[in-house]
């Protein structure tokens, strides 16, 4: 029974937060379920609908996915500068005008030049994308207090996998149930875009800082507050010692967070080519979402009894290990190929999202931690540099890596068992999850020194209690 009395009483640190922090959790929830349902199509949409090629709808999503973290390095920066409000309608306006570009070229098949503007849309998508997480993690930090943060961060997280689980369903309903084109998925983005920008005019008022009535700010909080230009605050980042550790830690997570990549990219063909035209993509995309809102009602109250970096480690050899899932043998699981599939991409989805519950949420935890006040966005963005150029690298391939592990037309010979195993896709998962244990090794190896001056063990709450 305490435990149970514990559990609850640490969700009322929660109530330290403003109506603006709350309001960022609706455009949270409503720009998630528009990002995800286009992220998990786009590359189908590109090759059904508009025509191209498995190389050159990789290609096109490289623009996007690149061009987005590139973003993210610079709106970091703009963010900061700026402020939440004014960061916030630039956002919604690239993305209006961005997605609503994308779906005329899907409704409208005789326009012309179709394939060749939808580069440039893919591009104005990208700033608009960035610059919304670089404002939720300012804003997060922004309005919650200290002893709040750790479950704001949580619940944030929370949200955005209820609105990734309702873009996944999205898909299913719109092309199984509906029997209706991709781009009315696309079109999800546009109604979403008009919504947000309502709720930031309405709702977001003040941009001060949070604190629980017995917090104190700090010496360097209670400082005239001066806007800098974007490349002042970049030179104060890059002249922290503090940063560059950060950013050797991030670099040895890339492979883990590319998973997620992985199911944009390689997953949504790769289940249409394994199991068949009728694959549950939107259901398979959903489970993950699902999986992780379950989980972290129930790791919300419990997250800051642990150690943040250790629960960063640990979480990602577990999500790291799920890729091995899908290595393993098909009949194992099934007397068919599709039902062989299927249950490796659950079994795989279930693994993943117990790994992500853990250390993802502690991530975003981990950069407020290391972050100067006023300087989160520039941590965010600074620190995803090295994604950009993992991200560029696996977009660029993946057309390539889905010709020669998962081709169009595979399934007769893996059904016969007359492929060599390095031409299969289980290949293909065992190459990348290699990859993710590797850089999870250098980070244990190395965790004095990627540690050092931070202060990341768990923050006791009982005196609030």
């Amino acid at each position: 029974m305490n435990f149970i009395k514990a559990y609850f009483l640490d969700f009322k640190v929660l109530k330290d937060c403003r109506k603006e922090y709350w309001t960022i959790q609706v455009i949270n929830l409503l720009d998630c379920l528009a990002y995800f349902s286009f992220l998990n199509i786009a590359v189908v949409f590109l090759s059904q609908t508009l025509g191209f090629s498995d190389v050159r709808a990789g290609y096109a999503f490289t623009v996007f996915t690149t061009t987005v973290t590139l973003m993210l390095f610079f709106s970091g920066f703009i963010t900061d500068s700026l402020g939440i409000k004014k960061s916030l309608y630039l956002a919604m306006a690239l993305l209006l005008i961005s997605r609503g570009g994308i779906a005329l070229c899907g409704f409208f098949p005789d326009l012309p030049y179709r394939q060749t503007l939808i580069w440039p849309l893919f591009l104005l998508l990208a700033p608009g994308t960035a610059m919304v997480q670089t404002v939720f993690q300012a804003a997060i930090r922004r309005y919650t207090s200290g002893r709040a943060r750790s479950a704001g961060f949580s619940l944030w997280y929370l949200v955005m996998n209820i609105g990734a689980a309702l873009g996944g369903l999205s898909i299913d309903f719109v092309r199984l149930t509906m029997k209706l084109d991709n781009t009315w998925i696309v079109n999800i983005g546009v109604t979403t875009a008009v919504l947000c920008t309502i709720l930031t005019l309405l709702f977001i008022r003040s941009e001060l800082q949070v604190y629980a009535a017995d917090e104190k700010p700090t010496e360097e909080e209670t400082k005239p507050k001066e806007r800098k230009l974007p490349w002042q605050i970049l030179s104060e980042v890059v002249s922290q010692s503090a940063f560059w550790r950060f950013l050797v830690l991030v670099s040895c997570l890339i492979w883990v967070r590319a998973i997620f990549l992985y199911m944009a990219l390689l997953q949504p063909k790769y289940w249409l080519r394994v199991i068949g035209d009728n694959a549950p993509m939107g259901l398979f995309q959903a489970i993950n979402p699902i999986l992780i809102v379950a989980g972290l009602i129930l790791f919300i109250p419990i997250a800051n009894k642990f150690n943040i970096y250790k629960m960063l480690v640990f979480g990602g050899f577990i999500s790291s290990l799920s890729l091995i899932a899908l290595v393993l043998p098909w009949q194992w699981f099934g007397t068919d190929m599709a039902t062989g599939y299927t249950t490796m991409t659950v079994i795989q989805l279930i693994i993943l999202s117990i790994g992500e519950i853990i250390w993802s949420p502690k991530l975003q935890e981990y950069t407020a931690a290391v972050a100067p006040p006023g300087q989160e966005g520039s941590y965010l963005g600074m620190s995803l540099l090295p994604y950009f150029l993992a991200k560029t690298f696996i977009s660029l391939i993946s057309g390539h890596m889905l010709l020669r592990f998962c081709p169009e037309g595979i399934a007769p010979e893996i059904a016969a068992g007359t492929l060599p195993f390095w031409r299969t896709p289980e290949a293909m998962w065992l190459i990348l999850s290699g990859l993710a244990f590797l850089g999870l090794a250098v980070a244990f190896t190395f965790k004095k020194w990627l540690t050092k001056g931070v202060n990341l063990d768990p923050i006791q709450h009982a005196a609030s209690h």
